[in-house]
């Protein structure tokens, strides 16, 4: 990883004004913390952006994150299977866990905050553009051990054929 541009610069860079909102929000609700955890965000505060949220937790015996929280859209190409489930378990089918696996990792390991921007995914034959932001979480306020994400981009019409997810043109923000 290459030196970290400061947090204030993820939010001016956000092209996104619901992934700004959600990033505005969680470094409100870290307070004087680090890092915010579950408990600090706010459900009033992302439910308008409810839709495009993911999370994870990490589990530093497994070495392995685990499903959290899945909005709609999350919900609509993954399944409704996420809720606990293994990134290993989500990801594996698809092909992409191991890009999966890396970009939560170096969220939670620095901790930083990362973007993505460009091609987010693709299904079938589609190119989905977007946007992506991790955030680390930590109930501690401290050592992160969780990560709370969102993806924008314009959800296609009709979704056919598999979905393989891309991790390009990250940037990373120290918190």
């Amino acid at each position: 990883m290459t030196s970290l541009a400061r947090f204030d610069q993820l939010t001016s860079a956000l092209t996104s004004p619901e992934l700004r909102a959600i990033a505005q929000h969680w470094d409100e609700a870290r307070g004087d913390k680090r890092m915010p955890g579950w408990g600090d965000l706010s459900s009033a505060a992302l439910a308008p952006h409810f839709a495009k949220l993911w999370g994870f937790k990490y589990d530093t015996e497994k070495g392995d994150f685990i499903g959290q929280l899945a909005g709609k859209q999350v919900r609509d190409w993954l399944g409704a299977n996420f809720w606990g489930a293994s990134l290993k378990d989500i990801h594996h089918s698809h092909g992409t866990f191991k890009d999966a696996f890396n970009f939560l990792f170096n969220t939670i390991a620095t901790p930083s905050a990362g973007r993505c921007k460009g091609r987010l995914f693709t299904m079938g034959d589609q190119t989905i553009l977007g946007e992506r932001i991790s955030l680390p979480l930590a109930a501690d306020g401290e050592h992160a051990d969780g990560v709370l994400g969102a993806s924008d981009y314009e959800v296609p019409q009709l979704v056919v054929g598999s979905v393989k997810l891309i991790h390009e043109q990250i940037e990373w923000y120290a918190i």
